[in-house]
């Protein structure tokens, strides 16, 4: 985006991660998930656009469907399931949303605002999925955004407003790590010194953010390592083994159905995970080589 407006001086990705490093640690010292909705609402305005102008590009001139590679190679499986996986990213907010509305009961049950919410979200991602793919192939980036043609205005809109809904979304994605870490060590601390030592956990965590973007600045592949590594176990694993131990003298269900669910979503995780992971990281060692 800069590049277009100012080309005369193009700057390294490192130059853009460093200029964001003040605007995201003061955004995130926002401690209280009420004061952070006004911001999820801005983003979802602006992925709600976007998703219009990128419907715009993606459905004109759609490829044959003769003309397309309905299934990659087996190689390329493992990576995939890393993404798709790196999809359920907003489950960390899940029991943070839940346990701060004002009718936690509405949350789950048919219908419920997970249910509601999670069928309008899988709509979405499987629009831009599929016609993504259709229009561009192979050739997809990891943001189907950075598809969109360099010099036309409507695409860079989209480029813009993607990037403030992630900036003004990162609060809310550091809100869960930041309460669980600050439960666990404020008994440690003086209250004198809770507020600097918040102050100073905060910067910590988005400074080691931001240096791993500086390293890994390819999108798709650090999608796929995190998908693999991060969203499987939080995503997969966690849930399998509390609600097995949970469970467990409560009764697991006829024919202890629950038990072999959870065994063979427990077999799912270590797939993606293992593949997953060497995957991704065999194409970093590739990209860097």
């Amino acid at each position: 985006i800069c590049d277009h407006f100012v080309p005369t001086k193009k700057f390294e990705v490192e130059v853009y991660c460093g200029i964001l490093l003040l605007p995201l640690i003061l955004i995130t010292q926002i401690r209280h998930l009420k004061f952070l909705v006004p911001f999820s609402v801005l983003a979802n305005v602006c992925l709600v656009v976007t998703f219009g102008i990128t419907c715009f590009y993606t459905f004109t001139d759609l490829k044959p469907l003769e003309n397309i590679e309905m299934v990659a190679s087996v190689e390329k499986w493992p990576l995939f399931l890393s993404t798709a996986i790196f999809a359920m990213e907003g489950i960390n907010v899940v029991m943070p949303v839940e346990n701060e509305m004002a009718k936690p009961q509405h949350f789950l049950g048919c219908p419920s605002v997970l249910n509601v919410t999670m069928v309008f979200v899988t709509i979405l991602y499987g629009v831009v999925g599929i016609f993504g793919y259709m229009k561009y192939g192979e050739g997809v980036l990891g943001s189907v955004t950075l598809n969109l043609p360099e010099g036309e205005n409507l695409a860079l809109t989209a480029k813009i407003l993607v990037a403030v809904a992630v900036f003004f979304t990162y609060c809310l994605q550091m809100y869960a790590p930041m309460d669980i870490i600050w439960t666990r060590i404020k008994c440690r601390i003086s209250k004198n010194y809770f507020n600097i030592s918040q102050i100073t956990l905060r910067t910590l965590s988005v400074t080691l953010t931001v240096i791993l973007a500086v390293a890994v600045p390819d999108l798709e592949l650090l999608i796929g390592l995190v998908g693999a590594i991060f969203f499987s176990t939080l995503g997969l694993l966690i849930p399998v083994v509390v609600q097995t131990v949970h469970l467990w003298e409560r009764g697991l269900g006829k024919f202890s159905y629950i038990l072999w669910k959870n065994a063979l979503l427990l077999v799912f995780y270590f797939i993606v995970l293992v593949s997953g992971c060497y995957t991704a990281v065999s194409e970093i060692i590739l990209k860097f080589r």
